[in-house]
């Protein structure tokens, strides 16, 4: 930001660091790219530094240091961070195709390369390790268009991602191709290319004529729909008129009892996928969150996102229970102590907790996309999907944004917000002096200098890794003896760590996803959104005077300005009141759902 002397108006007066503290703020940082366990030494310096300059910053637009030499380095500094992450690897490339199963899907390199493929762009799109687009089958004019989509994927910032319509040349139909920029642990760009084109075997018609009762002709009808042509497509290629193909479908659906072709399609995917399972050709085995002490192992349910990503939920209690949707955190924290589950279970209660785009098997979201309003539509897609027709929300510390999110786009479905430390609005900068110095340095980072941000929160999960969570945890916690005598708990002990691994563990870190939602519309001022609800349904507040981040005088500001939320304080909890008194929360959720 840059201020006007009224002296002397040509003189510019921007807020920047003296360069004796600037010379000092670059060491730290270095050092902290190559040995991230000194990242608290560079918080403190940092801090120092500038304290001073957000006591002048306009609260409304507080850029601050947008200092292109800072910038340099911060950007120079997490270059360094990525040479410590896991480089990529074969299985690493299979796990980024493992979920497409039958479609075919393959990655090409910054050369436009394919450097892996599963079976089905094998057999179906005729490419492998080592071959070009060159090689793919659909027309060349096709394949001019598909190059230069995917050099703009891997080069322009705006675009990681862009859907194209291409024409097969040996089916002689249309197949719908998506690119997206996807990147290795070691940060390598490469480009994921997915189609509609479906491999079947050779014995695929005759699996479905005996599954469903069909007629020759009527099972070639359903094999072509399942292989994405038009009704007018099927009837050329297989020499009938129109009329005839409607009327074959029109059978077909009575003998499946399908209510519309989609049905039909996804009927027919599942038996040929059925009848393909053998003890030598069974799917990868499910992801399961596993415990190591009290925990149940707990299967990660996924579905497809209609934009074609993988999203990945819990369910957690009693799986066929009265539903209750579960807000964890940008921490990630997607699992409960064990008897918290086991009570939920005992009272009939399906605990429904997604994980968000960017954490654990989830896939991210591109670069232009509202993270936002992609968390939102995912959880009601999530709800969609286990058939909840309406439910309350149990959130943890800022989800209550998310909360209140949902509330206002789907008021039908959410009938209550039980916010675990939440948080409301941050209008006051007193609000964010307040915080305790680990929650003051990054989300007064995210507020102040959100383009240093992403090395900021790439360290910290570094560290994290390197001490260990116990470590960490004591380190972000260590003036609030609450939570850390709750996280010493055995049972939240292992719920933390174990919940955690979909943010952080050895092979995956979150720290962009998490970058994404502190800079999103958190730390703006969402007041209008919070008025919106007032008298619409129970919002309940439960928080701990020991929190770190909502402390009681910023808490009492709270409840002076959203006087009609129902608030509940307690003295001996801080930000983990959750896992203190989970007891309390499954209380209070009884009685919205009453």
């Amino acid at each position: 930001m840059t201020k006007v002397d009224p002296a002397n108006p040509c003189k510019d007066t921007r807020q920047t660091l003296s360069d004796e503290t600037r010379d000092a703020a670059i060491s730290r940082l270095y050092d902290v790219a190559l040995a991230p366990d000194r990242y608290e030494a560079l918080l403190d310096l940092w801090e120092d530094a500038v304290r001073p300059l957000r006591g002048q910053a306009d609260l409304d637009a507080p850029r601050l240091l947008e200092d292109p030499l800072i910038a340099g380095h911060f950007e120079r500094a997490s270059a360094f961070l990525d040479r410590v992450e896991t480089v990529g690897s074969a299985t690493e490339l299979r796990d980024i195709l493992r979920p497409f199963g039958r479609m075919s899907a393959f990655l090409l390199d910054a050369s436009l390369t394919v450097c892996a493929g599963n079976a089905a762009a094998l057999t179906v799109s005729g490419l492998k390790e080592g071959t070009t687009l060159s090689d793919l089958r659909v027309m060349p004019e096709d394949i001019d268009a598909i190059s230069k989509a995917a050099r703009n994927v891997l080069q322009s910032p705006q675009q990681d991602a862009v859907v194209l319509r291409v024409r097969s040349v040996e089916k002689d139909h249309y197949i719908i191709l998506r690119l997206q920029l996807c990147k290795l642990a070691d940060e390598t760009p490469l480009v994921l290319a997915a189609s509609n084109d479906i491999y079947f075997s050779e014995d695929s018609q005759e699996i479905l004529q005996r599954a469903f009762d069909l007629t020759n002709a009527e099972a070639g009808v359903l094999l072509g729909l399942v292989e994405c042509g038009s009704v007018s497509d099927i009837a050329e290629k297989r020499g009938r008129s129109v009329d005839t193909i409607r009327a074959q479908i029109k059978a077909i659906m009575s003998k499946t009892e399908a209510h519309s072709q989609v049905e039909l399609v996804r009927l027919a995917l599942s038996v040929v996928d059925m009848a393909g399972m053998t003890p030598e050709n069974m799917p990868a085995p499910r992801q399961v969150s596993r415990g190591y002490a009290t925990l149940e192992p707990s299967v990660f349910h996924s579905l497809r996102t209609p934009d074609g990503r993988q999203l990945d939920y819990l369910r957690l209690g009693d799986q066929t229970g009265r539903p209750i949707l579960f807000l964890p955190l940008d921490y990630g924290l997607v699992r409960w102590p064990a008897s918290a589950e086991a009570e939920a279970r005992r009272l009939g209660l399906r605990i429904i907790v997604p994980v968000r785009a960017g954490f654990g098997a989830s896939d991210p979201l591109p670069r232009s996309t509202d993270y936002d309003d992609a968390a939102t539509t995912d959880c009601l897609q999530i709800l969609d999907a286990e058939n909840v027709d309406h439910c309350p929300i149990i959130s943890l510390g800022s989800d209550s944004f998310y909360a209140m999110q949902l509330a206002l786009r789907s008021p039908e479905t959410i009938t209550g917000l039980i916010c675990c430390a939440g948080t409301l609005p941050m209008t006051r900068r007193e609000q964010y002096e307040r915080m305790e110095k680990w929650h003051r340095f990054i989300i007064a980072g995210a507020k102040y200098t959100p383009h240093l941000l992403p090395f900021m929160v790439k360290a910290g999960f570094l560290l994290a890794r390197r001490i260990g969570k116990q470590g960490f945890v004591h380190a972000v916690y260590g003036k609030c003896p609450a939570d850390v005598d709750t996280f010493e708990s055995p049972e939240v002990f292992e719920a933390m760590v174990t919940g955690s691994e979909v943010a952080l563990s050895q092979t995956h870190s979150a720290h962009d996803a998490f970058v994404r939602m502190l800079t999103g519309r958190f730390l703006e001022d969402w007041s209008a959104d919070v008025e919106a609800l007032r008298g619409q349904l129970p919002v309940i507040f439960m928080n701990g005077l020991q929190d770190p981040q909502v402390p009681p005088a910023t808490l009492d500001e709270f409840r002076t300005t959203y006087d009609w939320i129902e608030y509940h304080a307690y003295e001996d909890a801080g930000q983990l009141i959750f896992f203190r008194h989970w007891r309390n929360v499954l209380d209070k959720v009884q009685q919205l759902l009453a």
